[in-house]
């Protein structure tokens, strides 16, 4: 059976460690963001509300933090939610950036894995739901994560973990997890594009949310972020990114407004942010 590897395990390390099961721990350390109360100046130095210079002493050094996250090294296509993908720690550095504006947010991510980003979301946000199909024991593997680090998690937050399968109708959801859908302010997902049948799959489930937005009168926001991945062609004598143009594609005539939102902001996790990052910002076009 052909077996796929994230990149990100070669290019960074992660401290890993064998566990009983098969799989591995692996520790994602990260920086926290600058207290809310200070303000960056383009010269990098810290000012407060008032526009004071304030001394940064030994004292007030970044603090540093630590996500562990149990995975598996490699896996077959269909398994690779058990791997930890660079679009996953680019949405977590997006989500501390962008931290005032995810505080007191509900939260899903979609096609979760094995839940880092929903994690990070739990720092700040007052409700994260986190979804995928229940594969390779995935559902378990979250909620064994979560528990992982839940010293980190913000104690007004509260975690759930649900199944939510893109290639299921809407008719089959369950009850909590229609109700979750109404009540999320923001979606988040990385690296879910990889595959044209789970794009088109991916591609109904936006619209569910959409449409249920839409009744409720609760806007939703989508946040995708993915790797372009290039091969070379025959047919387009060229190298090209299908999985991505093949998403765009499928969305040209949707009633969504498209952002491209770009990767330039502070990296506050430990991997290589790669030019082939796109993080995506969708909104209804109401």
């Amino acid at each position: 059976m052909y077996k796929v590897t994230s990149e990100i395990y070669g290019e960074t390390n992660y401290g890993t460690v064998k566990s009983n099961n098969g799989r591995v721990l692996s520790k994602f350390k990260f920086t926290y963001p600058p207290n809310e109360d200070h303000l960056d100046t383009l010269d990098g130095t810290l000012t407060d509300k008032d526009g004071d210079l304030i001394v940064k002493r030994k004292a007030e050094a970044s603090l540093n933090g630590v996500i562990t996250i149990e995975h598996s090294e490699s896996t077959e296509l269909r398994l690779v939610g058990l791997q930890v993908w660079r679009g996953a720690l680019l949405l977590a550095d997006y989500i501390f950036h962008k931290r005032v504006e995810f505080q007191g947010k509900f939260v899903m991510e979609l096609g979760a894995g094995v839940g880092l980003t929903s994690i990070a979301a739990g720092i700040y946000a007052q409700q994260v739901v986190c979804t995928d199909v229940n594969v390779g024991g995935i559902l378990d593997l979250i909620r064994e994560n979560i528990k992982h680090n839940s010293s980190l998690i913000s104690k007004a937050c509260n975690i759930d973990v649900l199944e939510l399968d893109f290639l299921k109708p809407v008719g089959e959801y369950s009850h909590s997890l229609l109700k979750a859908i109404d009540n999320t302010d923001v979606v988040v997902a990385a690296d879910v594009i990889y595959d044209d049948d789970l794009t088109n799959a991916f591609i109904r489930v936006i619209d569910v949310f959409f449409q249920r937005g839409k009744l409720s009168g609760k806007q939703k926001t989508v946040y995708i972020a993915l790797e372009k991945r290039y091969v070379f062609t025959l047919s387009d004598l060229d190298t090209v990114a299908p999985m991505f143009e093949y998403f765009l594609k499928q969305t040209i005539h949707k009633p969504w407004n498209f952002e491209y939102i770009e990767t330039d902001f502070p990296q506050y996790f430990e991997y290589e942010r790669c030019r082939h990052l796109v993080l995506l910002k969708i909104k209804h076009a109401n």
